[in-house]
């Protein structure tokens, strides 16, 4: 799909990738940064965030909602586009957890080392290494702005 076609609905619109908040964050730190081209920002009334396609060594994806229906349509948009196979909504029922559309393969399970996320999603070794090095710092030194390999 030609990434200047826009996908519109009354809510929620899909806009080209560069227009998400987190667009340069992920281009950065992908192992293949053409990916965060590929994908798309998917805005409602807030900030536009990246859903970023399967593909390369990327195995799978999600975008976080704080409401149910807008995980619902941002699912029902994606679908209109290639890339995001398997699409589902994974509901929350804690009022302070997101709801999340996810794609692709199931991710790791939770007791997986973050480097095995880091791969799933497709992330550099660079950016994987960095995100550890930064984790293993004592809370006094580290970072203010913590990034994680594992976000979408």
């Amino acid at each position: 799909m030609n990434s200047n076609l826009l996908v519109t609905s009354p809510r929620a619109r899909l806009l080209p990738a560069p227009e998400a908040y987190d667009y340069e964050c992920f281009r950065a730190r992908l192992a293949d940064p053409d990916l965060a081209d590929a994908g798309f920002a998917v805005a409602f009334l807030g900030t536009p965030l990246l859903a970023v396609p399967v593909g390369g060594k990327r195995r799978g994806g999600y975008v976080s909602f704080g409401h149910l229906t807008d995980a619902l349509q941002a699912r029902v948009l994606l679908g209109t586009v290639p890339g995001f196979p398997d699409l589902r909504v994974r509901w929350s029922p804690y009022r302070d957890t997101c709801h999340t559309v996810q794609w692709g393969e199931p991710a790791p399970q939770w007791w997986e080392e973050d480097a095995v996320f880091g791969q799933f999603f497709g992330y550099s070794a660079e950016a994987i290494a960095d995100f550890l090095r930064q984790r293993s710092q004592p809370p006094s030194s580290a970072s203010s702005d913590p990034r994680s390999p594992a976000a979408t």
